[in-house]
């Protein structure tokens, strides 16, 4: 398979929450570059209505960053940073 990101991810296991007009949903960070990561759920995700941006906070790294959503599969989104 031919890697075709712009820049490289590093996989990682951190606890972050996706947050928009108040709501939030916690999830896991499974990998993140500068451009973007992919975001692991314990529920499925269209159950969670997740809408397509929001904000992601890593409290661990002080970061609140906003993204839109680029992929989605039952547990996991991918999304790139704006």
């Amino acid at each position: 398979m031919v890697e075709t990101r712009v820049a490289p991810r590093f996989r990682v296991r951190k606890p972050a929450t996706v947050e928009h007009w108040g709501l939030k949903f916690g999830c896991t960070v499974c990998d993140i570059s500068i451009t973007g990561a992919a975001l692991e759920f314990s529920d499925l995700i269209r159950t969670l209505s997740i809408p397509d941006k929001f904000n992601l906070i890593i409290a661990e790294d002080a970061l609140k960053l906003p993204c839109r959503v680029v992929w989605r599969r039952e547990y996991r989104m991918g999304v790139a940073f704006d």
